[in-house]
């Protein structure tokens, strides 16, 4: 989707994404030709690229399937869009934040990369819906633990005598 084919606009992508990818997207607004999805039975998992792209290396190693990832350049974040599996926990959403990772839930809103956007800045595919496939929130959550481990300081406490 990073090469616009002909024919390709906002309204054709959107059939697309309800179609095929079973994505609740909606075009607004549309004299800007920006596609929207109100997560419902999708969510979505937002962190910063960095830890985006060691949590894709993660999932693919494990044997995972990855699912749509989605890029939003400017802001240097990923977004994976997840099976809302993800119990309403007030520690997992604690540790989530203090990694800088955000879960968009029922209600919230995730803007999808759309013809209309310009040169891919504002958002684009890293790994773009093929089908109504999405990985399970959980599995990208111990994707994240797994791979933010490896970046966590070792904590040394000195001895006071």
């Amino acid at each position: 989707m990073d090469h616009i084919p002909f024919g390709d606009t906002p309204v054709s992508r959107c059939h697309f994404y309800r179609r095929v990818c079973d994505l609740p997207a909606n075009v607004d607004p549309p004299h800007l030709g920006r596609i929207v999805m109100k997560a419902e039975h999708v969510w979505a998992m937002v962190l910063p690229a960095h830890l985006g792209q060691a949590v894709k290396t993660n999932m693919q190693q494990r044997g995972s399937d990855i699912g749509p990832i989605l890029s939003h350049p400017r802001s240097n974040r990923w977004a994976y869009l997840v099976r809302p599996d993800i119990p309403d926990d007030v520690r997992l959403f604690a540790e989530m934040f203090r990694l800088n990772v955000s879960v968009v839930r029922t209600g919230g809103t995730v803007a999808l990369p759309s013809p209309a956007d310009h040169a891919a800045q504002f958002r684009r595919w890293i790994e773009p819906p093929r089908c109504m496939f999405r990985p399970s929130g959980l599995v990208v959550v111990d994707a994240i633990r797994a791979c933010s481990a490896q970046y966590r300081p070792v904590r040394r406490w000195a001895a006071h005598v």
